[in-house]
């Protein structure tokens, strides 16, 4: 059948309108991929949310290390001290708490305003991003908590649902089946794994949208390449002071101690063994001050604690999750020193040298000093927030 003009004329144009649009779309595939290598780069700001503050490309979290002083200064976890890299700041204006980093509700201000306060041990506005939003009549918590769930297993911090009931705030989970109508969310923001990154904040704040979609109401965001900088600047601070010091207990002779007898003296002193394998000292509150460990990789259970015969001990103090560093410190070198005695140590550093007095002065000031930068910072040592940011 032989082929009209047109339609000759039609294929032609069919032809170039899908050249045109292969080409259109090679064209913005160029186009992101340029955005996206010039975010990581450095220096753009967020172009899916139109943000146009810049976001640098931040290095991991380094191991934290400090400047040498005359004290050994030895981190039990992560890793060893004695590099001469860091500084420790005098204050991180950056920590104090910004507008930028919580989302603007969604509720008219004086409803705002009169809401209670979020409880920081859930939505703290230095360690998480909060967002809020309400609906104007109440949903059920179970709803709520099946629009969230295609995404919020993706991310990696601690993760908070809060609704207003009865005039305060609680937290909801997956067996809440209450109806609310005020609901805030918080993200954690650094911890001792490291900051967030970009692509886990996106998929909060996008999931979030989904969820407003859902619920038919909307949620403001706050800008999200600030928000990042802001969690990397807390997770660099925190780097700075994330210190453990340790003093070393090891028999005089190069003998072993007896497990039995250990435990005795380790419990008058006011040590507790706990179900970690790890003698603690807590005060009135339950914080832990200090903690008595084996030198050795065998834990100090109670069943294996009656034929132990250890080459050494370890006392240790976690810096900014104990309240009052050198209240902490003080005890710690007196239960120390009673185990020495008791036992037939001798206190050491980690080359095994015994531990002179200047060494144990040097460490206390620095454990003073790393508090002082913390409290300069918003962060009481030994909190609820210390202990969510050091964990």
């Amino acid at each position: 059948m032989a082929i009209s003009e047109l339609q000759i004329a039609l294929l032609g144009a069919g032809a170039a309108a899908v050249a045109a649009v292969w080409g259109y779309n090679a064209w913005q595939e160029r186009k992101h991929r340029k955005v996206a290598e010039n975010i990581f780069k450095g220096g753009q700001g967020d172009a899916l949310l139109g943000d146009e503050t810049a976001v640098t490309d931040e290095p991991p979290r380094r191991e934290p290390v400090m400047a040498p002083t005359e004290a050994p200064m030895e981190r039990i976890e992560p890793g060893f001290l004695g590099d001469d890299e860091a500084e420790i700041p005098d204050t991180y204006d950056s920590v104090t708490p910004e507008p930028a980093i919580v989302a603007t509700p969604t509720v008219a201000e004086s409803t705002v305003s009169a809401s209670p306060q979020l409880p920081g041990r859930w939505a703290d506005p230095i360690a998480d991003c909060v967002l809020r939003f309400s609906v104007a009549e109440a949903v059920p918590a179970p709803a709520v908590w099946a629009a969230q769930s295609p995404w919020a297993g993706d991310l990696s911090k601690t993760f908070s649902w809060l609704a207003i009931d009865k005039g305060q705030w609680k937290r909801i989970d997956d067996t809440d089946t209450g109806r609310y109508c005020e609901w805030a969310v918080a993200l954690q923001l650094a911890d001792r794994r490291g900051a967030i990154t970009d692509g886990e904040l996106a998929r909060y704040f996008d999931g979030m949208q989904q969820v407003a979609a859902q619920l038919d109401t909307t949620l403001e965001l706050p800008s999200r390449g600030e928000t990042v900088l802001h969690a990397s600047k807390l997770d660099q601070f925190c780097a700075t002071v994330d210190i453990q010091f340790a003093l070393y207990i090891v028999e005089a002779s190069g003998g072993t101690f007896a497990g039995t007898k250990l435990r005795g003296v380790a419990e008058a002193s006011g040590l507790r063994l706990e179900d970690d394998g790890v003698f603690r000292a807590r005060d009135e509150d339950g914080g832990e001050l200090y903690a008595l460990g084996n030198l050795g990789p065998e834990k100090l259970d109670p069943d294996t604690i009656k034929s132990l015969a250890t080459h050494g001990l370890t006392l240790s103090i976690d810096v900014p999750r104990t309240p009052d560093g050198g209240v902490a410190f003080n005890a710690m070198l007196t239960a120390a020193r009673q185990l020495t005695k008791t036992l037939g140590g001798v206190l050491v550093d980690t080359n095994r040298q015994p531990l002179a007095e200047p060494m144990i002065q040097g460490i206390r000031a620095k454990t003073i000093e790393l508090q002082q930068s913390m409290r300069d910072a918003g962060i009481e040592p030994g909190s609820v927030r210390a202990l969510r940011l050091f964990s």
